[in-house]
Protein backbone atom coordinates (compact mmCIF):
# COMPACT_ATOMS: atom_id res chain seq x y z
CA UNK A 1 0.00 0.00 0.00
CA UNK A 2 1.15 3.75 -0.89
CA UNK A 3 0.26 6.65 1.38
CA UNK A 4 0.27 9.88 -0.49
CA UNK A 5 -0.49 13.41 0.95
CA UNK A 6 -1.49 15.83 -1.36
CA UNK A 7 -0.98 19.78 -0.20
CA UNK A 8 -2.05 19.09 2.98
CA UNK A 9 -2.68 21.97 5.41
CA UNK A 10 -4.67 21.65 8.44
CA UNK A 11 -5.64 24.86 10.80
CA UNK A 12 -7.19 24.64 14.28
CA UNK A 13 -9.09 27.90 15.51
CA UNK A 14 -7.25 29.85 12.84
CA UNK A 15 -4.00 28.22 14.23
CA UNK A 16 -1.70 26.82 11.19
CA UNK A 17 -0.63 23.23 12.11
CA UNK A 18 0.29 21.99 8.86
CA UNK A 19 1.16 23.80 5.83
CA UNK A 20 0.39 22.89 2.51
CA UNK A 21 2.96 19.14 3.27
CA UNK A 22 2.99 17.14 0.08
CA UNK A 23 4.48 13.45 0.55
CA UNK A 24 4.48 9.95 -0.59
CA UNK A 25 5.79 7.05 1.30
CA UNK A 26 6.25 4.03 -0.44
CA UNK A 27 4.87 0.63 0.38
CA UNK A 28 7.24 -1.65 2.91
CA UNK A 29 9.18 1.65 3.59
CA UNK A 30 10.29 3.15 6.81
CA UNK A 31 10.16 6.85 6.69
CA UNK A 32 11.15 9.18 9.67
CA UNK A 33 9.53 12.96 10.42
CA UNK A 34 12.16 14.55 12.61
CA UNK A 35 11.64 18.10 13.97
CA UNK A 36 11.32 19.52 16.93
CA UNK A 37 8.30 19.55 19.99
CA UNK A 38 5.48 21.63 18.56
CA UNK A 39 6.74 20.89 14.80
CA UNK A 40 3.94 19.46 13.10
CA UNK A 41 4.37 16.06 13.56
CA UNK A 42 2.14 14.52 15.60
CA UNK A 43 -0.50 16.46 13.60
CA UNK A 44 0.65 15.13 10.67
CA UNK A 45 0.37 11.17 11.78
CA UNK A 46 -3.11 12.07 13.15
CA UNK A 47 -4.07 12.91 9.70
CA UNK A 48 -2.24 9.88 8.17
CA UNK A 49 -4.44 7.86 10.47
CA UNK A 50 -7.55 9.64 9.96
CA UNK A 51 -8.00 10.93 13.34
CA UNK A 52 -7.91 14.11 11.78
CA UNK A 53 -9.35 15.67 8.89
CA UNK A 54 -7.38 18.13 6.82
CA UNK A 55 -8.78 21.66 6.51
CA UNK A 56 -7.79 21.56 2.50
CA UNK A 57 -5.93 18.82 0.43
CA UNK A 58 -6.04 14.89 -0.06
CA UNK A 59 -4.89 11.98 1.44
CA UNK A 60 -4.61 8.98 -0.67
CA UNK A 61 -4.23 5.11 -0.22
CA UNK A 62 -2.90 3.23 -3.07
CA UNK A 63 -4.47 5.99 -5.39
CA UNK A 64 -7.62 5.78 -3.23
CA UNK A 65 -9.09 9.24 -1.74
CA UNK A 66 -9.47 8.57 2.09
CA UNK A 67 -9.29 11.97 2.88
CA UNK A 68 -12.75 11.92 4.93
CA UNK A 69 -12.31 8.30 6.14
CA UNK A 70 -12.47 7.83 9.62
CA UNK A 71 -9.39 5.83 11.38
CA UNK A 72 -12.26 2.66 11.98
CA UNK A 73 -12.57 2.26 8.98
CA UNK A 74 -8.52 2.41 8.07
CA UNK A 75 -6.07 -0.55 8.57
CA UNK A 76 -3.68 1.23 10.41
CA UNK A 77 -2.15 1.14 13.79
CA UNK A 78 -0.46 3.60 15.99
CA UNK A 79 2.01 3.20 18.90
CA UNK A 80 2.03 6.56 21.54
CA UNK A 81 5.33 7.58 23.55
CA UNK A 82 3.30 6.34 27.12
CA UNK A 83 2.71 2.59 27.41
CA UNK A 84 -0.45 2.73 26.65
CA UNK A 85 -1.76 -0.97 27.52
CA UNK A 86 -5.10 -2.42 28.82
CA UNK A 87 -4.00 -2.91 32.76
CA UNK A 88 -6.73 -5.94 33.59
CA UNK A 89 -5.62 -7.78 30.01
CA UNK A 90 -2.73 -10.16 30.22
CA UNK A 91 -0.15 -9.69 27.72
CA UNK A 92 -1.52 -11.69 25.49
CA UNK A 93 -4.68 -10.85 25.53
CA UNK A 94 -3.80 -7.12 25.16
CA UNK A 95 -2.20 -8.25 21.82
CA UNK A 96 -5.39 -10.56 21.08
CA UNK A 97 -7.07 -7.73 20.98
CA UNK A 98 -7.29 -5.68 17.88
CA UNK A 99 -7.17 -9.20 16.36
CA UNK A 100 -10.42 -10.12 18.24
CA UNK A 101 -12.54 -7.32 17.63
CA UNK A 102 -11.40 -8.00 13.86
CA UNK A 103 -13.09 -11.24 13.78
CA UNK A 104 -10.20 -13.22 13.46
CA UNK A 105 -10.67 -17.03 14.71
CA UNK A 106 -9.25 -18.21 17.71
CA UNK A 107 -6.24 -20.54 16.13
CA UNK A 108 -5.32 -17.67 14.00
CA UNK A 109 -5.34 -15.35 17.22
CA UNK A 110 -3.25 -17.97 18.73
CA UNK A 111 -0.62 -18.18 16.25
CA UNK A 112 -0.09 -14.92 15.26
CA UNK A 113 -0.06 -13.82 18.72
CA UNK A 114 2.61 -16.34 19.67
CA UNK A 115 4.45 -15.12 16.41
CA UNK A 116 4.63 -11.18 17.23
CA UNK A 117 5.52 -11.74 20.50
CA UNK A 118 8.32 -14.03 20.04
CA UNK A 119 9.51 -11.21 17.57
CA UNK A 120 9.45 -8.94 20.13
CA UNK A 121 10.81 -11.14 22.65
CA UNK A 122 8.21 -11.35 25.26
CA UNK A 123 6.92 -14.57 24.72
CA UNK A 124 8.12 -15.34 28.52
CA UNK A 125 5.49 -12.91 30.03
CA UNK A 126 2.12 -13.03 28.07
CA UNK A 127 0.45 -14.82 31.08
CA UNK A 128 1.78 -11.50 32.63
CA UNK A 129 -0.27 -8.40 33.61
CA UNK A 130 1.09 -5.16 31.86
CA UNK A 131 2.32 -4.01 35.49
CA UNK A 132 4.50 -6.20 36.41
CA UNK A 133 6.33 -5.45 33.16
CA UNK A 134 9.77 -3.42 32.88
CA UNK A 135 8.89 -0.14 30.64
CA UNK A 136 10.66 -1.68 27.77
CA UNK A 137 8.58 -4.85 28.17
CA UNK A 138 5.78 -2.38 28.25
CA UNK A 139 6.46 -0.97 25.01
CA UNK A 140 7.21 -4.26 23.65
CA UNK A 141 3.96 -5.05 24.49
CA UNK A 142 2.01 -1.74 23.31
CA UNK A 143 4.40 -2.54 19.98
CA UNK A 144 2.99 -5.88 19.44
CA UNK A 145 -0.02 -5.18 19.87
CA UNK A 146 -0.06 -2.56 16.84
CA UNK A 147 2.16 -4.90 14.55
CA UNK A 148 0.06 -8.30 14.87
CA UNK A 149 -3.10 -7.37 12.87
CA UNK A 150 -0.59 -6.81 9.91
CA UNK A 151 -1.77 -2.61 9.34
CA UNK A 152 -0.68 -1.23 6.12
CA UNK A 153 0.06 2.03 7.78
CA UNK A 154 1.87 1.44 11.36
CA UNK A 155 2.70 5.19 13.27
CA UNK A 156 5.18 5.56 16.16
CA UNK A 157 4.78 8.80 17.50
CA UNK A 158 8.19 8.83 19.82
CA UNK A 159 7.83 5.27 21.33
CA UNK A 160 11.47 5.42 23.28
CA UNK A 161 11.75 8.81 24.27
CA UNK A 162 10.45 7.34 27.41
CA UNK A 163 13.08 4.59 28.09
CA UNK A 164 16.84 4.23 28.90
CA UNK A 165 19.54 4.35 25.87
CA UNK A 166 20.38 0.45 26.32
CA UNK A 167 16.57 -0.21 25.55
CA UNK A 168 16.08 2.19 23.11
CA UNK A 169 19.47 1.23 20.80
CA UNK A 170 18.00 -2.41 21.49
CA UNK A 171 14.59 -1.36 19.83
CA UNK A 172 15.51 0.68 17.23
CA UNK A 173 17.47 -2.17 15.71
CA UNK A 174 14.74 -4.77 16.17
CA UNK A 175 12.47 -2.28 14.65
CA UNK A 176 14.70 -2.33 11.57
CA UNK A 177 14.60 -5.56 11.63
CA UNK A 178 11.54 -6.18 11.58
CA UNK A 179 10.05 -4.04 9.00
CA UNK A 180 12.15 -5.50 6.44
CA UNK A 181 10.14 -7.98 6.08
CA UNK A 182 6.87 -6.17 6.40
CA UNK A 183 4.95 -4.47 3.27
CA UNK A 184 3.67 -2.12 5.56
CA UNK A 185 4.37 1.26 5.65
CA UNK A 186 6.48 2.54 9.07
CA UNK A 187 6.26 6.38 9.68
CA UNK A 188 8.41 7.00 12.95
CA UNK A 189 8.47 10.68 14.63
CA UNK A 190 11.21 11.80 16.51
CA UNK A 191 13.27 15.05 17.62
CA UNK A 192 16.88 13.49 17.51
CA UNK A 193 18.95 13.35 15.11
CA UNK A 194 21.06 10.35 15.95
CA UNK A 195 17.97 8.73 15.85
CA UNK A 196 16.73 9.23 12.46
CA UNK A 197 20.47 8.31 10.96
CA UNK A 198 20.22 5.49 13.08
CA UNK A 199 16.54 3.97 11.99
CA UNK A 200 17.61 4.55 8.37
CA UNK A 201 14.84 4.78 5.37
CA UNK A 202 14.02 7.94 4.63
CA UNK A 203 13.63 11.12 6.71
CA UNK A 204 11.25 13.98 6.69
CA UNK A 205 12.38 17.46 8.13
CA UNK A 206 9.16 19.60 9.76
CA UNK A 207 9.76 22.89 11.24
CA UNK A 208 6.42 25.11 12.18
CA UNK A 209 4.22 22.59 10.36
CA UNK A 210 6.28 22.94 6.81
CA UNK A 211 7.84 20.15 5.14
CA UNK A 212 11.09 21.57 4.99
CA UNK A 213 13.36 18.77 3.19
CA UNK A 214 12.28 15.10 2.20
CA UNK A 215 14.67 12.31 1.00
CA UNK A 216 16.79 9.34 2.02
CA UNK A 217 18.13 9.62 5.48
CA UNK A 218 21.81 9.84 4.69
CA UNK A 219 21.16 12.23 1.84
CA UNK A 220 19.08 14.70 4.21
CA UNK A 221 22.21 14.40 6.47
CA UNK A 222 24.94 14.77 3.93
CA UNK A 223 23.52 17.52 1.81
CA UNK A 224 20.87 19.84 3.98
CA UNK A 225 18.52 21.82 1.77
CA UNK A 226 19.04 25.02 3.78
CA UNK A 227 20.47 26.59 6.72
CA UNK A 228 17.21 25.76 8.77
CA UNK A 229 17.28 21.78 7.65
CA UNK A 230 20.90 21.42 8.52
CA UNK A 231 20.43 23.28 11.93
CA UNK A 232 17.23 20.32 12.65
CA UNK A 233 19.35 17.77 11.32
CA UNK A 234 22.56 17.95 14.10
CA UNK A 235 22.67 16.98 17.24
CA UNK A 236 23.82 19.57 19.06
CA UNK A 237 22.82 22.37 16.62
CA UNK A 238 25.30 22.88 13.60
CA UNK A 239 27.99 25.90 14.03
CA UNK A 240 27.46 28.89 11.40
CA UNK A 241 29.99 31.34 10.60
CA UNK A 242 29.39 34.54 8.53
CA UNK A 243 32.56 34.53 6.00
CA UNK A 244 32.82 35.74 2.56
CA UNK A 245 34.90 33.78 -0.42
CA UNK A 246 37.79 35.35 -2.22
CA UNK A 247 39.96 35.13 -5.29
CA UNK A 248 42.23 32.75 -3.52
CA UNK A 249 40.98 32.50 0.03
CA UNK A 250 37.81 32.54 2.48
CA UNK A 251 37.74 34.86 6.04
CA UNK A 252 35.77 34.52 9.19
CA UNK A 253 34.93 37.94 10.33
CA UNK A 254 37.76 39.31 8.24
CA UNK A 255 40.25 37.91 11.22
CA UNK A 256 40.52 34.37 10.15
CA UNK A 257 41.91 33.34 6.70
CA UNK A 258 42.59 29.75 4.74
CA UNK A 259 43.19 29.23 1.21
CA UNK A 260 40.24 28.36 -1.13
CA UNK A 261 40.48 24.60 -1.28
CA UNK A 262 39.46 23.01 -4.19
CA UNK A 263 35.94 21.64 -2.84
CA UNK A 264 34.82 25.50 -2.89
CA UNK A 265 36.78 27.02 -5.61
CA UNK A 266 33.86 26.83 -7.72
CA UNK A 267 31.30 29.11 -6.00
CA UNK A 268 31.38 32.69 -6.70
CA UNK A 269 32.76 35.41 -4.83
CA UNK A 270 30.78 36.70 -2.21
CA UNK A 271 29.26 36.46 1.20
CA UNK A 272 28.18 33.36 2.71
CA UNK A 273 27.62 31.41 5.67
CA UNK A 274 29.21 28.47 6.45
CA UNK A 275 28.60 25.68 8.92
CA UNK A 276 30.44 23.10 10.33
CA UNK A 277 28.91 19.97 12.58
CA UNK A 278 30.04 20.04 16.08
CA UNK A 279 31.36 16.42 15.89
CA UNK A 280 33.50 18.00 12.92
CA UNK A 281 35.62 19.88 15.20
CA UNK A 282 39.06 18.98 17.04
CA UNK A 283 41.07 19.51 19.84
CA UNK A 284 44.21 18.48 17.59
CA UNK A 285 44.50 19.52 14.00
CA UNK A 286 44.14 16.32 11.87
CA UNK A 287 44.39 17.85 8.62
CA UNK A 288 46.01 19.55 6.44
CA UNK A 289 43.80 21.88 6.28
CA UNK A 290 42.65 22.57 9.39
CA UNK A 291 42.00 26.10 10.72
CA UNK A 292 43.08 27.16 14.33
CA UNK A 293 40.77 29.01 16.27
CA UNK A 294 42.04 30.33 19.53
CA UNK A 295 39.40 31.28 22.55
CA UNK A 296 38.05 30.06 25.95
CA UNK A 297 35.75 27.61 27.40
CA UNK A 298 32.47 29.24 28.03
CA UNK A 299 31.25 25.78 29.64
CA UNK A 300 31.73 21.87 28.90
CA UNK A 301 28.60 19.93 29.46
CA UNK A 302 29.08 16.51 30.57
CA UNK A 303 26.92 14.26 29.42
CA UNK A 304 27.38 10.58 30.19
CA UNK A 305 30.18 8.98 28.13
CA UNK A 306 29.96 12.76 25.66
CA UNK A 307 31.18 15.83 26.58
CA UNK A 308 29.32 19.31 24.63
CA UNK A 309 31.99 21.81 25.00
CA UNK A 310 30.69 25.53 24.20
CA UNK A 311 33.93 27.69 23.25
CA UNK A 312 33.99 31.43 22.33
CA UNK A 313 36.44 34.13 21.40
CA UNK A 314 35.77 38.02 19.88
CA UNK A 315 34.50 37.26 16.72
CA UNK A 316 32.16 33.73 17.32
CA UNK A 317 31.14 31.16 19.10
CA UNK A 318 31.27 27.21 18.46
CA UNK A 319 30.17 23.89 20.09
CA UNK A 320 32.54 20.64 19.91
CA UNK A 321 31.05 17.17 20.63
CA UNK A 322 33.37 15.36 21.89
CA UNK A 323 33.80 11.65 22.70
CA UNK A 324 34.66 11.03 26.64
CA UNK A 325 34.63 13.20 29.36
CA UNK A 326 36.80 16.75 29.49
CA UNK A 327 36.81 18.63 32.68
CA UNK A 328 37.76 22.23 31.16
CA UNK A 329 37.31 25.29 33.56
CA UNK A 330 35.21 27.99 32.31
CA UNK A 331 37.82 30.82 30.97
CA UNK A 332 40.33 28.68 30.18
CA UNK A 333 42.50 29.23 27.00
CA UNK A 334 42.04 26.76 24.14
CA UNK A 335 42.99 25.48 20.69
CA UNK A 336 40.16 24.17 18.30
CA UNK A 337 40.61 23.00 14.96
CA UNK A 338 38.10 22.91 12.01
CA UNK A 339 38.74 21.01 9.08
CA UNK A 340 37.45 23.28 6.31
CA UNK A 341 37.11 20.78 3.66
CA UNK A 342 33.75 19.82 5.79
CA UNK A 343 32.43 22.68 5.51
CA UNK A 344 28.54 23.61 4.21
CA UNK A 345 28.23 26.47 2.57
CA UNK A 346 25.32 28.28 2.50
CA UNK A 347 24.22 31.45 -0.03
CA UNK A 348 22.43 34.65 1.84
CA UNK A 349 18.91 33.00 1.36
CA UNK A 350 19.93 30.08 2.84
CA UNK A 351 19.76 27.44 0.24
CA UNK A 352 22.65 24.91 0.26
CA UNK A 353 25.55 26.23 -2.34
CA UNK A 354 27.97 23.88 -1.38
CA UNK A 355 28.25 20.52 0.44
CA UNK A 356 31.44 18.85 1.77
CA UNK A 357 32.79 15.85 -0.48
CA UNK A 358 32.05 12.26 0.97
CA UNK A 359 35.27 10.76 1.86
CA UNK A 360 36.81 7.41 2.50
Amino acid sequence: MSLTLEHVTKTVDGQLHIDDASLIFEPGSFNVLIGRTLSGKTSLMRLMAGLDKPTRGRILMNGADVTGVPVRKRNVSMVYQQFINYPTLTVYENIASPLRQAGFSKAEIERKVRETAEMLHIEAFLKKHPLELSGGQQQRTAMARALVKDADLVLFDEPLVNLDYKLREELRQEMRELFKTRRSIAVYATTEPNEALALGGTATVLHEGRVIQSGPTSEVYHRPSQVLSAELFSEPPINLLAGRIAANEVSFQDCMHFPLNTDLSGLDKGEYHFGIRPSHIGLVPSNDDDLEVSGTVELAEISGSETFLHVRNEHLSLVLHLQGVHDYHVDSPIRVYIPTHKLFVFDASGRLAQAPARRA
